[in-house]
């Protein structure tokens, strides 16, 4: 695909200004369509990405930072604005890339179509097709929240989103979505018994009606650090972290966990599946664990992170689902490559970060830091794995 595009958009754009080059950014979405029948975009490419978050101000620059990602044979990468400096920087990459609009952006997008034209016009459209954005995340962690007319908004939003997306013929090239925290569930334990709240129910469904149509994923943050920090007594910090445990038996379900990770994204599918959506695929848009805390922040070490992170990188590279999804392989963005100074809240949402802000590790998982040849190859051995 990439070459049949690369030659098509070669011969096109000689000469000729900005007339030709919205002419080849339209051919390279014909040639989506046309070439071979109609074709869809891969939107994640491997099982495992990273979470490129920037609220920080002494971070390496975007050009340094994807030369990195690509030594690390990192292929998927998620923002969470659409920065031009970063798409540019990405530009040419070949890695696949994740948009995000902002949740102060959702009221008004929610009631004007027209916006969310405009938005995708300049910053995703404007850069395709060497910037490869393959999905537009709208908004983040909105529902299961305190802004009660942010939930109102954000189907609205999505909708538009979707609608532009389609005005634009881009639906075969982006995906739409939207992230979710677990406090959109009413009870996740055991798995199978998980459902979505009520008061979030009414604001889910047509979301999910909208994902069935447009084959979108459902985006869920999962947390086991989260999970084990509030309560360490009763929850096996070995069944957080990828490490031999007993596990836990879900009877109704007649499953055996052996990690909470897997457990998470199952208690997702059994809520989907108690809403009416069996076939919808989940995929994990944030997991990490965080480096350094609070005093009372518990478990929040580098040990436990570079345990977790590693573990859950050799979870991913075995290709495999979940056990109640067997055969749907997971697939996940780790949070986060860089901590980031400037983020509010506790000690620990500083401390999610695989590199330090200087471009140096924050723990050893397989990969150097951002040294002057940038990344080791090291990581790629994850991907042998059986």
């Amino acid at each position: 695909m990439d070459g049949v595009g690369g030659a098509a958009v070669f011969f096109f754009c000689g000469p000729g200004g900005a007339h030709v080059m919205r002419a080849c950014r339209c051919l390279f979405i014909l040639l989506l369509f046309l070439h071979g029948g109609l074709v869809t975009v891969e939107a994640f490419t491997g099982t495992y990405g990273i979470n490129y978050g920037r609220i920080a101000d002494n971070i390496p620059p975007p050009a340094t930072v994807v030369a990195y990602l690509k030594e690390a044979k990192i292929k998927n990468a998620r923002i969470y604005d659409a920065d031009h400096s970063v798409l540019e920087a990405f530009k040419g990459s070949g890695l696949e890339l994740v948009v995000g609009i902002p949740n102060e952006y959702l009221k008004n997008m929610s009631t004007n179509e027209d916006q969310a034209v405009n938005w995708i016009k300049e910053n995703v459209q404007a850069y395709l097709p060497d910037t490869h954005i393959r999905g537009i995340a709208v908004g983040n962690e909105v529902l299961g929240g305190s802004d009660q007319e942010l939930a109102e908004a954000l189907y609205g939003a999505i909708r538009n989103v979707y609608n532009a997306l389609s005005k634009l013929q881009l639906t075969d090239v982006i995906e739409v979505l939207t992230p979710h925290s677990q406090a959109v569930f009413d009870n996740s334990y055991p798995p199978s018994s998980c459902t979505f709240k009520e008061n979030v129910l009414q604001y889910m469904k047509p979301i999910l009606d909208l994902f069935s149509k447009a084959g979108s994923p459902f985006f869920i943050n999962t947390y086991p650090f989260l999970s084990y920090q509030s309560d360490p007594k009763n929850i096996d910090i070995n069944y957080a972290l990828f490490l031999p445990n007993r596990g836990v038996y879900d009877a109704k379900a007649g499953l055996h966990y052996d990690n909470m990770f897997d457990a998470q994204i199952d208690a997702a599918y059994a809520a989907l599946e108690a809403a009416g959506y069996e076939e919808m695929e989940i995929r994990v848009s944030e997991t990490g664990w965080a480096s350094k805390g609070d005093e009372d922040e518990t478990g929040a070490t580098a040990q436990n992170a570079r345990t977790y992170n590693y573990n859950l990188l050799k979870r991913l590279a075995k290709k495999r689902g979940t056990p109640r999804r067997p055969k749907m392989v997971v697939k996940a963005y780790v949070f986060a490559l860089f901590n980031e100074d400037l983020k509010p809240g506790p000690g620990s949402e500083r401390h999610y970060g695989l590199l330090k802000a200087d471009g140096s590790i924050a723990y050893d998982i397989g990969f150097s830091g951002l040294t002057p040849s940038h990344a080791s190859s090291s990581l790629l051995s994850l991907e042998e794995c059986p």
